[in-house]
Order: structure tokens, then sequence, then C-alpha cells
């Protein structure tokens, strides 16, 4: 995927601006991994930069949705693992005890929660290999499109690397343990129309018809009930890890949140009055 939205991303004098672009269209937050040299594979400062953006989509009332896509023929390699910790790599010099687990929870582990708990609905257009931290950051999008030549490595194990950034906890959730299990024992290379299959993946097009495909759900989220969207993110997030009782409970609530929204209030009047119900994400 090697176009970008309509409205450029502004100018800027940072230099990580020009590794991870940015624009906003039709209330859509465009962030684009642009290293292509390197696969995008993900420094520091770039996640940074990713965790700033998305941050910034949650608590921005324009911005109704978000999608994450990359330039070049790769998705997203990983974390940058060759130049030690500028680079995201491990630790230089004599290593103590705790500085890996403090990386880790600091690094991948706060950009997926960053996409987890992004209070928009997040795609993944998926260009090309996802790797590792990289596999990670696009299974924990809520709605996953791939190029039918994108493909989806657990690479950890290849390294001698227990998986990282979210991995066992998102892929059991998705696809079962046994399932989980193969991809991470293994770290063999899932194309894209196999990933569908195992249900990663929503739907699979033509490298052409990705930015399309990904514009044209975005939009049509961006036009949605944008805190029931929300309220239910949560809810099916969080219910993998809770019991009925509390499961039960947090609808309710979420209901009762949500019918204070001006959007429900619309969607129920449209829906007496027959038309067709006008949503401001509010």
């Amino acid at each position: 995927m090697t176009s970008s939205p309509e409205k450029p991303a502004e100018k800027s004098a940072d230099p990580v601006d020009s590794l991870v672009l940015h624009a906003t269209d039709n209330h859509v937050s465009w962030i684009t991994l642009n290293r292509p040299e390197a696969l995008n594979a993900i420094t520091p400062d770039q996640r940074e930069r990713l965790i700033q953006h998305l941050s910034h989509a949650s608590s921005d009332p324009d911005v109704r949705a978000v999608v994450i896509t990359a330039t070049g023929r790769g998705f997203c390699a990983g974390a940058d693992l060759r130049g030690g910790p500028s680079t995201g790599g491990p630790p230089a010099g004599e290593r103590v005890a705790g500085d890996v687990a403090r990386m880790i929870r600091l690094g991948a582990q706060r950009l997926i929660g960053a996409v987890l708990d992004c209070e928009k609905p997040v795609i993944a257009a998926v260009n090309g290999t996802a790797a590792g931290l990289g596999a990670h950051l696009a299974l924990a999008c809520d709605l996953v499109l791939a190029a039918d030549s994108a493909k989806f490595i657990e690479v950890f194990v290849r390294r001698g690397l227990v998986p990282d950034g979210g991995g066992a906890y998102l892929l059991p959730r998705l696809i079962g343990p046994q399932r989980a299990k193969e991809l991470m024992f293994f770290g063999d290379a899932l194309t894209a129309a196999d990933a569908a299959r195992l249900g990663l993946v929503n739907r699979v097009v033509p490298p052409d018809d990705l930015e399309k495909t990904a514009r044209d759900w975005a939009e049509r989220l961006a036009t949605g009930p944008t805190r029931a969207l929300a309220l239910t993110k949560q809810l099916v997030n969080a219910s993998l890890d809770t019991d009925r009782t509390t499961a039960f409970a947090a609808e309710a609530a979420a209901q009762e949140i949500n019918m204070t929204t001006t959007d429900a209030n619309e969607g129920v009047a449209a829906f007496t009055e027959r038309r067709t119900p006008h949503y401001q994400g509010r």
C-alpha cells in the first residue's frame, strides 16, 4: 500500500513524522508506517508516535475511526532488534534482572494496549508481511483487511524467543489454544487466505483494492454511532476475560451510559420515524 489519503499529512521538522505518516480525512485517522527499506520494523520512536496518534484519536471528537497501514512490500517486520536499545533491541552491556521485562512492558505491550484501548474502531490494512510484533499490531486491531499477498508470521521461535507484544494473549482468544500453539511453536508463514480461514482476518482483497476497501470500511464506521461502537468494543474485549454475571452487568451499564448520548437518541428517533439516522459521534 503506497498511496495516501486525499488530505496530505502536515509537514513537520520532526524526523519521526517521516517514518510514521499521519493524516485525517473524512473523520478517519490514517496512520502509515513508512520505513519500507526495513520492512517497517518499528523503532522506539515510531512506537511512541503510534501510541501518541492512537491516544489522540481516542480523545479527538473529530476522529471517528482509525486505519493502520504501511508503505512498501511489508506491513511490519516487528520490533527493530538490530541496533540495540536505541532501536528497541536488547539492552547493551551487562543485563540486570528485570531489564528485559521492563523493556517489553513499557514498549511492545504499551503499543498493543494502545490499539486495544483506543476508543475508536481501528482497522488494520495489511499490505504485506506482518511478523512478530507486526503481526500482533495487526491482530490487536478491531478489523483486519489483508492484501492477498500478505503473510503473518509468529517469528519469535525462529530467534529462540518467547512471543511478546501480547501474542500469547491475543492468539488463543482469536483462534483457540491449539491453533495458537501451532503458529507459535513452528513459526511458519501463514498466508492471508489461511489467516482468513482461521478467523484472524476479516477479508482478503487484491493489493490494488486494499486502500479502497479500508477507506470504505473506515468511512462507514466514521458515520456510525461512535460512542456506541466504543462501548461495544470494550464489552467484546472484556468478555473474554470475565464471567457471565460480570459481562451481563457490564452490558447493562454500557447501555445505560449509551442511552445518554445524542446518537442513541437519534437512532431511536430515526427508527420510530422510519428514516435513516444521522449520527454525529456524540
